[in-house]
């Protein structure tokens, strides 16, 4: 397979994020359904999580086993963990850290006690009040964008698969892999928007999130064909992991205020097993 062909293959598979963007145009949506696709989201990224973790892991095994056999070192099974560490802690607190600093910039004023409709608000208390409101929705977009991001280090990784099977000619491999990848990315995109809740983005932002979240599989399968490196595959699939970690606990937190908790929770597990389920055609294709 040429360069062209699995550049162009590696843009279709990313693409498919786009499918489920739209949703979060849909603004007739009830509370309890907003808390269904906002768990449907955490349970597909519990999934990422499971299979970065599983990627990473497998990597240093690599090593391990080859230190076992005598075929070479512990060093690079010590540099490849202390990479591993280094993403992970990276992914999970560096994405706190950049939420708590921009957080910081924009801290709402507390709600009105009382739920006052804004009709008989003054001047000031009405600004105040669309400050808050303001700035909900600007923490809202950002956690969305930071999901955006840590499926697009996932979807790097995925991309590097996609380059380097077509690199060696293996062409049936690449194929399923690119399937298989589309209809994983497809139901990603409902992990950026699930826990936007009652904010309605711009079409310009979910362009942009769609972008930054299938993008990499595009820009990974290009690199994949160049460039063979675990260790460029190992920080990817741990600063993901870490990412993902993060931004799970932020979903929990945001719903569970709403209620439908047990409906939530059997979403959670739909969501998981929606992602086994076309990680499976990989799987299928020995991905």
């Amino acid at each position: 397979m040429s360069f062209a062909a699995t550049a162009l293959l590696g843009a279709i598979a990313g693409s498919t994020i786009f499918l489920g963007l739209p949703l979060a145009r849909a603004s007739a949506l009830t509370t309890r359904a907003r808390v269904g696709l906002s768990m449907l989201s955490a349970g597909i990224l519990a999934f990422l999580f499971m299979d970065v973790g599983a990627e990473g892991l497998g990597i240093v095994e690599t090593h391990l086993d080859a230190f076992k056999e005598g075929d070479a070192s512990l060093w690079p099974v010590i540099g490849l963990f202390a990479l591993l560490s280094a993403g992970f802690l990276a992914g999970v607190g560096g994405v706190a850290t950049v939420q708590r600093r921009l957080g910081s910039r924009t801290s709402p004023h507390p709600p009105m006690a009382g739920g006052e409709s804004t009709a008989m608000l003054s001047a000031g208390e009405l600004a105040d009040h669309r400050r808050v409101v303001s700035a909900v929705e600007a923490r809202a977009l950002r956690t969305g964008m930071v999901i955006a991001t840590a499926i697009g280090l996932h979807n790097f990784a995925e991309g590097l698969a996609i380059g380097v099977s077509a690199k060696a000619g293996e062409i049936g491999l690449a194929t399923v892999l690119i399937i298989g990848f589309a209809l994983h990315n497809a139901t990603e995109g409902f992990g950026i928007v699930g826990p936007l809740g009652g904010v309605r983005p711009s079409w310009r932002w979910l362009g942009l999130a769609g972008l930054v979240a299938g993008g990499p599989t595009f820009l990974g399968s290009m690199v994949g064909y160049q460039v063979t490196s675990g260790a460029l595959e190992l920080l990817f699939f741990a600063l993901a992991g870490g990412a993902i970690l993060y931004v799970i606990g932020e979903i929990w937190n945001g719903v569970r205020r709403y209620g439908h908790l047990e409906f939530g929770l059997y979403l959670l597990g739909i969501g998981f097993l929606l992602g086994v389920a076309t990680d499976l055609v990989v799987a299928y294709g020995g991905g």
